[in-house]
């Protein structure tokens, strides 16, 4: 919401919603800042607020687990977020981990398939999981990496604007025109719970819109290509009863927006 942790808090408690995401990949919340007395002050003051964390956030476009050279220091970070994670009485980290390969035969398949192997293998030895979050890659991309790992320490942080938001830069990087329809399809923002339900642990409540020349922006929730009524309809289908994490990353007003999100979902839940 762009203002200190602490000040956030307080906000949130005004609004009467029972959590928060914690973004703890740097500054004062990340694992190296933290000793076990600060972890532990954390999670009182939390409580005392009459909250909890609902996930830890860390990561996102500067680390790319298909990166071979890269994989030990990763997963080494990846183990103490972990640990941090549980140390905050919550069991699911979210993070963005690179653009995923469409194909098998990448090379960078198999890297990420050693390093997300290795994160889920410790995140599952310690209750927790390491909820990819979705934007980079169709939903099947995804269910395809999770079901070949086979570890309940990999799950999902579903974010529907992620996946309009998503595809007009990767056309970009890929040099190729934006196709507004196709990539709807593909992406399936709303439908992609089909694919992904099974695995979802988390969602980012968010909204987008992008027009055909592939201009896309984050928008306030409720105002944007998300069909929320089908959306949640589609997420009961499949047994989640998790947080929606309000998540307003832009705007001129983001605590307004954030206040007006929560009346949008309690009228909608």
């Amino acid at each position: 919401m762009k203002m200190d942790e602490y000040d956030g808090m307080k906000e949130v408690v005004k609004m009467g919603v029972p959590g928060i995401h914690l973004s703890v990949g740097s500054g004062r919340f990340a694992p190296d800042n933290m000793d076990q007395k600060a972890r532990k002050a954390l999670v009182e003051h939390v409580r005392s607020l009459g909250l909890e964390i609902s996930a830890v956030s860390a990561w996102g476009g500067k680390v790319d687990l298909c990166e071979a050279e890269k994989g030990e220091e990763n997963v080494a970070w990846a183990q103490k977020i972990i640990d941090l994670a549980v140390d905050l009485k919550t069991s699911i980290w979210q993070a963005h981990i690179g653009v995923m390969p469409r194909k098998t035969a990448d090379p960078c398949w198999k890297a990420l398939l050693e390093n997300t192997t290795r994160i889920a293998s410790y995140a599952e030895s310690r209750g927790a999981c390491l909820a990819i979050e979705t934007g980079p890659e169709p939903p099947s991309v995804i269910r395809r990496l999770i079901e070949t790992v086979g570890s309940p320490g990999l799950r999902v942080n579903y974010d529907p604007a992620n996946l309009i938001l998503w595809p007009p830069i990767l056309a970009t990087r890929a040099g190729i025109p934006y196709e507004k329809e196709k990539s709807l399809k593909e992406f399936m923002p709303v439908e992609g719970v089909k694919v992904l339900g099974p695995y979802i642990v988390h969602t980012h409540a968010k909204d987008a819109t992008v027009n055909e020349k592939g201009q896309a922006k984050e928008v306030p929730l409720g105002e944007g290509l998300i069909d929320w009524s089908h959306y949640v309809k589609l997420l009961r289908e499949y047994g989640f009863n998790g947080y929606f994490a309000i998540e307003r990353e832009t705007g001129k007003d983001p605590v307004g927006d954030v206040k007006k999100a929560v009346v949008f979902l309690r009228n909608l839940l």
